[in-house]
């Protein structure tokens, strides 16, 4: 699998020996560590000891049921990808089991080979987009700290008035620089269209020469991207799925605080892979 970067371990927890090995078989010819407990409990326990990214649990267990052994799981491992089997066709069951222990998948007993193991593949892809998903999270949020950093030190140096040109200059490049090592494209527009700011990520995005800005939004050519610049002046704040050339970002548009002393509305760019 493309991107993996640890070992797969997948715990199965079911009261039915017969049940264990069937998943045991079914996996046996995958690079995966299969671990197994025939109860919540002793599935707590492995889960105490061993990385585990897929967790496959009964619905129905003596002791602790399903639900309450994948909400536990969910309280303590929120990472894991949780996956419940039933032979038990109750609706009401398989909503509260999805609510409660967060379940990705509800899959019927008797199980379909093929389709178990294409359900576990969607799973291991979904935890890796979850993990990249924070890790972007974590750098978004450093870069925010040096920002920060930068306008504080700014600020201060203004206040004693030894801020020369210079010194400015220097203090612009690098704010600029933080701006385009973002993973996610920022656009800045005023309430004209005229563009002000567009840093590296959304220039690729939007696939513009480098002199994009001072140009007019409406020279982009994306008519739902000019109609959500729009609409953000009269809305105040839009968050809305769209598509750019042959891929798809959800763009959350707002309008710059008026206590700036400017005005206008920022365009950020997520691409749909770091939203799931």
């Amino acid at each position: 699998m493309g991107g993996m970067e640890e070992a797969i371990s997948i715990l199965c927890v079911d009261d039915e020996p017969n049940v264990l090995s069937a998943l045991r078989r079914l996996f046996m010819d995958e690079d995966y560590t299969i671990l197994t407990a025939p109860s919540g409990r002793e599935g707590i326990g492995i889960l105490e000891k061993e990385h585990v990214q897929i967790v496959i649990s009964d619905y129905r267990m003596p002791g602790m049921s399903g639900v309450e052994f994948l909400t536990e799981v969910y309280r303590r491992w929120p990472n894991t990808v949780r996956i419940v089997l039933s032979g038990y066709a109750d609706t009401a069951s398989i909503v509260e089991a999805i609510n409660e222990g967060h379940i990705y998948k509800f899959i019927p007993k008797p199980w379909n080979d093929a389709e178990l193991k294409v359900t576990i593949s969607n799973s291991i892809e979904r935890y890796f987009l979850f993990k990249r998903n924070l890790e972007l999270t974590g750098e978004l949020r450093t870069k925010n700290d040096e920002l920060e950093k930068l306008n504080s030190e700014l600020a201060r140096l203004l206040e004693e008035k030894v801020l020369n040109l210079s010194f400015r200059d220097m203090i612009l490049k690098a704010h600029g620089n933080i701006v385009d090592s973002l993973p996610v494209g920022i656009l800045g527009i005023d309430r004209s269209g005229l563009i002000a700011v567009c840093n590296a990520t959304c220039s690729g995005i939007l696939g513009q020469i480098p002199d994009i800005i001072g140009t007019n939004i409406q020279q982009v050519g994306n008519a739902q991207l000019q109609d959500l610049a729009a609409r953000v002046f009269e809305e105040g704040q839009i968050t809305q799925d769209l598509k750019v050339g042959e891929e798809r970002y959800r763009v959350l548009a707002s309008l710059i605080d008026p206590k700036s002393g400017q005005e206008g509305a920022t365009l950020t760019f997520i691409h749909e892979c770091h939203c799931r």
